[in-house]
């Protein structure tokens, strides 16, 4: 089954969605997977996973976060905000027929972020977090990293899409990235260079890790199966995880080798190994 990829009018703005039905027509799927791309990225990062992931009687719907793909990008700031990427999810959700219960919400670092956060809405009935945190539990840390986010809006709008996504590419979070072959980054470079950047400045500002919600005293009151992913060469990250799967009830966490920050691309085999194993012991 081929993807579509599609746009979703949901509480006065457009939401970009890729979808793959289950294999098996004529049926309900057995569950849905909902996938959140992380910052400067989109729903078609998840492409090609799609078609690998084995959950053939499972539908797949990967989201555009606002002010990325083919999603709005509104001049409000504020719009971007946690509760709103929670609204509009849910909003989405609801328009393409899923019920409470029936999908696992999966992000994918600024996506995981959102995923966790949107996870106390009681909706899902389980969580994938990849390369995720709570957010900054310090407040003064939190208050410089707002003002670090800020900053770094502010140069997207002035400086423009192409010298920002350069200075991105180069960060030491995403080095193992120059491991992927040259085809693929290539691919992902053309994606990021497609974004608005009122749309990055403002999903900065609204959802950075500055602004949002430190959620660490939550997490043990979250009744959820989560699965926690991380790479082994992200040692910031490994870290976040092995802390939130001591906090989390019913957690389990698995730290892959041979990859950093972005494991779906980076052990992508091992990635949707994981993924569908986690989803089909639900419905046992």
């Amino acid at each position: 089954m081929i993807p579509v990829y599609k746009c979703v009018n949901v509480n006065a703005v457009q939401i970009g969605v890729l979808q793959r039905e289950p294999f098996v027509s004529g049926s309900d799927p057995a569950g849905t997977l909902v996938l959140l791309h992380g910052f400067t990225g989109s729903a078609r990062n998840w492409e090609s996973l799609c078609a690998d992931l084995a959950l053939r009687d499972w539908c797949i719907i990967a989201l555009d976060m606002l002010g990325h793909g083919k999603s709005s990008a509104p001049e409000d700031a504020e719009r971007y905000g946690m509760e709103h990427c929670q609204d509009d999810i849910l909003a989405v959700l609801r328009e393409l027929g899923v019920q409470a219960g029936e999908a696992v919400l999966l992000g994918y670092s600024m996506g995981g972020r959102i995923t966790l956060y949107t996870a106390f809405s009681r909706f899902f009935r389980a969580l994938i977090l990849e390369s995720a945190s709570p957010g900054i539990a310090d407040a003064r840390e939190r208050e410089q990293r707002r003002s670090s986010d800020d900053a770094l809006a502010a140069s997207i709008e002035q400086k423009g899409i192409a010298p920002f996504v350069e200075r991105w590419e180069k960060l030491p979070l995403f080095a193992s990235q120059g491991n992927l072959p040259i085809a693929q980054q290539e691919a992902l470079h053309h994606q990021r260079l497609h974004n608005r950047a009122v749309g990055l400045a403002n999903s900065l500002r609204g959802v950075g890790t500055g602004a949002q919600p430190a959620l660490h005293a939550q997490l043990p009151m979250l009744d959820l199966p989560v699965l926690l992913i991380a790479g082994e060469l992200d040692a910031k990250f490994c870290s976040i995880a092995c802390q939130m799967a001591r906090d989390l009830p019913h957690a389990t966490l698995h730290i892959v080798a041979g990859a950093g920050h972005t494991v779906h691309l980076e052990q992508p085999a091992v990635f949707v190994q994981l993924v569908t194993q986690f989803c089909s012991r639900l419905l046992c």
